[in-house]
């Protein structure tokens, strides 16, 4: 499950770059929370995408979480196979502003909640040998995550 296919661990272990898209939203602001991600190696095909139903947050709440979950599945992918994380780059693809910016450390997280979402994803992120952001337009994402 969010695997990328087609992938092997011979793949995984050639590849030193992989690609985390995700999306999460909500139905009112806050209301039923709901999120996608997917990812895979850069030069490979992603996997399918993941689906999450979050309950009840906020639009960036479910971002948060949304690349949190992604987050983890690409580092319980890479163990599986055997990738050692801090050999991988990173590049995290998503149309939240908000979420790109505070996670690389360009914004201030002011809001207690925002920061506990921001610390867990550094604490993630933290294991991979290098991390690049990429905040794309929310067509883009609607396009790579098919909602």
């Amino acid at each position: 499950m969010g695997s990328p296919s087609g992938a092997t661990a011979s793949d995984a272990g050639r590849t030193s770059v992989y690609v985390l898209v995700f999306d999460g939203g909500s139905q009112g602001n806050p209301g039923p929370a709901y999120g996608s991600f997917r990812f895979g190696p850069k030069r490979g095909k992603l996997g399918n995408p993941q689906r999450l139903d979050l309950g009840q947050g906020t639009n960036n709440e479910a971002e948060y979480a949304t690349l949190i979950a992604g987050l983890q599945a690409v580092l319980a992918y890479l163990r599986g196979r055997k990738t050692r994380p801090s050999t991988v780059t990173l590049e995290i693809r998503g149309d939240s502003q908000l979420v790109i910016r505070q996670v690389e450390g360009a914004w201030k997280a002011r809001d207690a909640r925002m920061r506990d979402f921001r610390d867990e994803a550094r604490s993630l992120l933290g294991a991979f040998a290098a991390v690049r952001y990429t905040h794309q337009p929310r067509s883009r994402s609607v396009s790579l995550l098919g909602h």
